[in-house]
């Protein structure tokens, strides 16, 4: 079937699913994965067909129908070759509205083969019988015989002293009262969620070990947990449009309550838990499906979360026992398989940052494993989980601190504990011995944040080591060497550029770090394209300043969020946009043009002109290259206006520095770092410092530490090019970098030496 003309298509935004495959996509992957913008916002249904014909005959074309989202996987691998694909809206009768337009791929031999499995075949393998979570039923008798011979079997015997015991006599948990006027507060709200958590191990790990030991003790402890949690109020303060983060953790206490129990429960207690269960799980699903469509408009962290803590566990405990589960199910997997991540892609960044994903990888390998035993389904053979262990071992190095963007609230803290189990997983799934590497460095060093309220309010380590113990394999540490990892490693997907020196001794590692994104300020990213961090023999020297108090926050919104808070620039005393339009969050860019290693040095160079549109839109240019020679660091800017400006160039650290002329020293406690502004084409530079933070309740940082930030302000010009030298100095260990200056042509040459070898570092004149 033609038509004459083809079904309209709304054009893509910053923030909508893009038309892909087409001419200009590489496929990373095989199937390749389909995805359009919607036809119309409600009920929509497609039909999707894929040629090796541009006249999509009959002969080569295959026709897939009816399908439920603007998304979609094949269930087969494609041979190599060139295709062609369209979609039509299906109407309710079955007819089909005028085609799209049609698009070109090719399909190059050799790609990873990562197909989902249909509808109709996808739970083929998954049993009815209970449980489901985690252990089949067919794999409890194996672990107790093991258990059996060995009480230290998989670590059990302290998962059960730890996190077992201590549920045996507590009180059960009040249900959480109304906020004061029903306002959030944050304190409430995290205490909320970290009720909610403990109710969670109460459950989850009352039932598992009574399971396993047969312990009909445990076993009737568990229920009155399950049925008290069962009492409470869906639609109260912990329901998913009252406190998100506890209705997460409510719904996954109550599926693992009832798939464990299961057998323990009487038909009435059965039906009373699935009813809330199903209450609950019904809640996340419309608010993902329906309110925040995340296959419409990906960017919510929350929701995209929420499809792994909430829709793969009640899920896969309600499968076949209530008949709309299995729809909430299957846009799980389509989504997971089409779409997962929006943050991230082939080369497994996070553009939110390490914190977001810590959580995120926690929750998402918890529930690919749950679905690998559950249903067979490998997700973990797509391109981004293959790659994203390398995220944090390039962008938040274990020994690093203050030293990665975006929102975090280990911010002061030694890199988390979790990330440490997320990458250990990672060398579970690959075998990369440097992931393993990271993961027991991160143990020796973060021995005592099992309290702290961004781990003891989200997940249990304890648990998590039996879990991987049982279902992975040891995997060797392999410490990085020049050999073994990237000097310059470039997140093309999320455009962060990492240099390192020296990463496995923490006394000797330097590390560089500067981002310029086209996620803009969206979500838990901030308005900081073209910054920079740099951490250096153990110190934090150039950092993240401030605190993530909490989201919207004044802390978060008027000092986190904004470029003031950053190493970066201000123009006539304005920043990049980072309220709370997402769109303008997104328009509010940047993107790395070069990232590469050169003989003797790396190099990047980003530009962050969108980043600065809607408050300077006399903005003509700005780029900032980075030269890192491995002990210290040239920044050389380009700012041009199409009016005279005056620009601040801005640095954050801990300490009060020194300032004379037109230099400024760090003076840390395991280094220190000379910085000096060797040249600027508008004059010399007005240096001032102060300290705390402008514009933030004084209230939500009490107790914490104020830090200090230098700005330094050139005159007014159209065109202005900046040169700084920062060197890192080792207590102990003193260094000096001369320079000199000349002028060939259009540019300036300098020349940096240090311990005799030199460098030439070209800055453009001016205009």
């Amino acid at each position: 079937m033609t038509s004459l003309s083809p079904l309209y298509e709304p054009q893509s935004g910053v923030l909508t699913v893009q038309y892909e495959p087409n001419e200009l996509t590489a496929l990373l992957e095989n199937p390749p994965r389909f995805t359009w913008i919607p036809a119309q916002l409600e009920h929509d249904r497609y039909v999707l067909q894929i040629s090796h014909s541009e006249a999509f005959s009959q002969a080569d074309t295959q026709t897939i129908k009816p399908i439920p989202y603007n998304l979609y996987t094949p269930d087969d691998a494609l041979t190599p070759g060139t295709y062609f694909w369209r979609y039509a809206l299906l109407q309710e009768d079955g007819s089909q509205t005028v085609w799209s337009l049609v698009r070109r791929f090719e399909v190059p031999a050799d790609l990873p083969e990562t197909p989902l499995p249909s509808r109709e075949r996808r739970y083929a393998e998954a049993s009815s019988q209970h449980p489901r979570l985690w252990l089949q039923s067919s794999e409890l008798d194996d672990f107790r015989s093991r258990l059996a011979t060995d009480p230290a079997y998989c670590g059990f015997d302290i998962f059960y002293e730890k996190s077992v015991k201590p549920w045996i006599e507590r009180e059960l948990i009040a249900e959480p009262l109304p906020y004061p006027g029903n306002k959030r507060v944050a304190k409430l709200w995290r205490q909320m969620y970290m009720d909610t958590q403990e109710a969670l191990y109460a459950v989850r790990h009352l039932v598992v070990a009574g399971t396993i030991l047969n312990d009909e003790m445990l076993l009737d402890r568990a229920k009155t947990w399950l049925l008290h949690l069962c009492s409470w109020d869906v639609n109260g303060t912990t329901s998913r449009d009252y406190n998100d983060e506890a209705s997460f953790r409510m719904a996954g206490a109550i599926a693992w309550g009832y798939d464990w129990l299961h057998a323990q429960l009487t038909e009435d207690e059965r039906k009373r838990v699935r009813q809330v269960l199903l209450a609950r799980t019904h809640q996340i699903s419309q608010h993902v499906i329906e309110h925040s469509k995340i296959h419409h408009v990906p960017f919510d962290s929350h929701a995209v979360r929420s499809l792994s803590s909430v829709l793969v566990p009640c899920c896969i405990a309600l499968l076949n026992e209530e008949p709309e589960v299995r729809e909430w199910l299957d846009y799980t997997l389509e989504y997971y398989a089409c779409l997962y991540s929006p943050w991230g892609g082939p080369d497994g960044g996070w553009a939110e940052g390490p914190m977001y994903w810590t959580t995120g990888m926690a929750f998402v390998t918890e529930a690919m494993n749950l679905l690998k035993k559950y249903t067979g389904i490998n997700f973990y053979k797509r391109p981004f989980f293959t790659k994203t262990g390398d995220f944090p071992l390039y962008a938040f190095s274990p020994d690093t601190l203050r030293a990665s963007f975006g929102d975090q609230s280990t911010l002061g803290d030694p890199v988390s504990l979790k990330t440490g189990f997320n990458i250990r997983q990672f060398a579970g799934v690959t075998g990369n011995g440097l992931y393993q590497w990271y993961f027991e460095r991160v143990r020796e060093t973060d021995t005592d944040s099992e309290m702290k309220f961004y781990n003891y309010g989200w997940w249990d380590f304890r648990f998590d080591e039996m879990v991987y113990r049982h279902d992975y394999p040891q995997v060797e540490a392999i410490a990085p060497t020049d050999a073994n990892i990237e000097p310059v490693k470039w997140f093309r997907d999320i455009g962060w550029v990492a240099f390192h020196s020296q990463m496995a001794d923490p006394e000797r590692h330097i590390m560089l770090l500067t981002k310029s994104s086209k996620y803009g300020s969206v979500s838990h990213s901030h308005g900081d394209q073209n910054g920079f961090l740099l951490h250096a023999y153990g110190e934090p020297l150039a950092i993240e300043s401030g605190y993530y108090v909490a989201f919207s926050s004044t802390m978060h919104m008027n000092w986190r969020r904004q470029t003031r808070s950053t190493n970066n620039i201000l123009i006539d005393g304005l920043g990049q946009y980072a309220e709370k339009n997402k769109v303008l969050n997104m328009a509010a860019n940047g993107f790395v043009e070069v990232a590469e290693q050169r003989k003797g040095y790396g190099y990047s160079r980003s530009n962050a002109t969108a980043a600065y549109k809607e408050y300077v839109p006399y903005l003509e240019r700005y780029v900032r290259e980075l030269y890192f020679f491995g002990t210290y660091v040239v920044i050389v800017d380009h700012i041009d206006l199409s009016q005279a400006g005056s620009v601040d160039w801005l640095f954050q650290t801990l300490y009060e520095m020194k300032l004379n002329g037109q230099t400024f020293k760090v003076q840390g406690r395991k280094a220190d770092m000379d910085g000096r502004f060797v040249y600027c084409s508008s004059g010399e530079l007005e240096l001032t410092q102060h300290q705390g933070f402008t514009d933030v309740d004084t209230a939500e940082i009490e107790g914490l530490p104020l830090h200090w930030h230098l700005k330094a302000t050139t005159k007014p010009a159209r065109s202005h090019r900046m040169a700084t030298l920062l060197v890192p100095i080792k207590h102990g260990e003193p260094k000096y970098v001369s320079y000199f200056m000349d002028d060939q042509g259009f540019d300036t040459h300098i020349y940096f030496t240090e311990d005799g070898v030199t460098h030439r570092v070209e800055v453009p004149k001016a205009y």
